[in-house]
């Protein structure tokens, strides 16, 4: 009896992982690097370029909200990019350059259907507004060695 099309395809498959160079697997740079911030409970996150792709990280920029009451000195972001932890405080990540993130607080003031007005942040700060689940998952340690 002859072995289906799809086994053979299989067995060619995973004679061609088991036979590539462990060095190429094993110096593959890791997609998060996690840095502690110095005097608090938060870390720096550098993504690599091919990470940040998987996860479709998508940022916005933080502006001062305008209305026409005084809001003072809020901001307005997209509610997308508000991140609560389990303690029920409420986050953002900013991406303060390519392919760095760090967690800051914020409170949240009003939400108007998909905007966040927050006090805290600086105008024009970039917000992560898609990946912040993913990023709390690096910086926290859930799925460490899950591949």
């Amino acid at each position: 009896m002859r072995p289906l099309p799809g086994v053979q395809g299989a067995i060619l498959a995973l004679i061609l992982v088991a036979c590539a160079p462990v060095d190429e697997i094993h110096d593959a740079p890791a997609p998060a690097m996690v840095e502690p911030i110095p005097g608090t409970d938060r870390h720096l996150i550098r993504l690599t370029e091919r990470a940040a792709a998987r996860l479709a990280i998508q940022t916005a920029t933080a502006e001062r909200a305008s209305s026409t009451v005084d809001l003072g000195d809020r901001l307005a972001i997209p509610y997308s990019a508000l991140f609560y932890d389990s303690d029920g405080a409420t986050w953002v990540y900013t991406n303060p350059e390519p392919l760095v993130f760090v967690r800051e607080p914020v409170t949240v003031d009003s939400v108007v259907d998909d905007v966040a007005l927050i006090a805290g942040g600086e105008p024009g700060m970039t917000v992560v507004s898609v990946g912040a689940t993913e990023l709390y998952g690096a910086e926290s340690g859930l799925g460490a060695g899950d591949h």
